[in-house]
């Protein structure tokens, strides 16, 4: 299927600069290489998102292996939570074309996955004032993850990792990971489908 490049009105943070070459690819927009873990070292790139946080909300789209994981906490504990929208790869086994051995965990970075994904992944996000409204509406909270087992239980990073796959998420996140993303990709109601419980519309978020 042939897509019209996406008008994507955050900028995207993403690690490498073949990252930022694949995306420009399927999106318009701005897009900010961490340079892998040299953001850690780079007080003005530092400097500039959180700057930009200030001013718009940032899409964090790293991938999903241990290295990935580790900027993207770095970037969590540098700007604030609410400025953040965090998109997630699925961990798909393979190997950039470009590179001679897969890395290191054997699955695809930003720059490997299809066009059809990675316009799945943003498509959300081209419409600034449903993403707003998603951001300031959704109450969903640390509490119903508590509620259904998704946390402080027995088992619950099992279910954890089930419901990730549901909603094409990659499993091993953490609960407030898996808490950001779900309340941009979904709705209270639609989460409750996810995970079984019947909640009345008018105490919702209220558990």
């Amino acid at each position: 299927m042939v897509h019209q490049r996406l008008k994507i009105p955050y900028p995207v943070i993403v690690e490498g600069r073949y990252d930022k070459l694949r995306l420009e690819q399927v999106m318009e927009g701005q897009i900010i290489p961490t340079d892998g873990f040299g953001v850690f070292n780079q007080k003005e790139k530092k400097q500039l998102l959180c700057a930009l946080s200030k001013k718009t909300p940032l899409i964090v789209l790293t991938d999903s292996d241990g290295a990935g994981k580790v900027i993207r906490s770095y970037l969590t504990s540098s700007i604030p939570r609410d400025r953040l929208i965090h998109l997630y790869v699925p961990r798909i086994e393979g190997k950039e074309k470009r590179k001679e051995k897969p890395s290191a965990e054997g699955i695809l970075g930003v720059e490997g996955i299809g066009t059809e994904l990675l316009f799945q992944l943003l498509s959300p996000y081209a419409d600034e004032q449903s993403v707003a409204r998603r951001m300031q509406e959704n109450p969903l909270s640390k509490t119903d993850l508590y509620v259904d087992g998704l946390t402080g239980r027995q088992g619950c990073a099992e279910r954890r990792d089930a419901l990730a796959e549901k909603v094409g998420l990659p499993r091993g996140m953490t609960p407030n990971a898996l808490l950001s993303a779900l309340r941009m990709l979904c709705s209270y109601g639609e989460y409750c489908e996810l995970v079984g419980r019947e909640v009345d519309a008018s105490s919702s978020g209220q558990v």
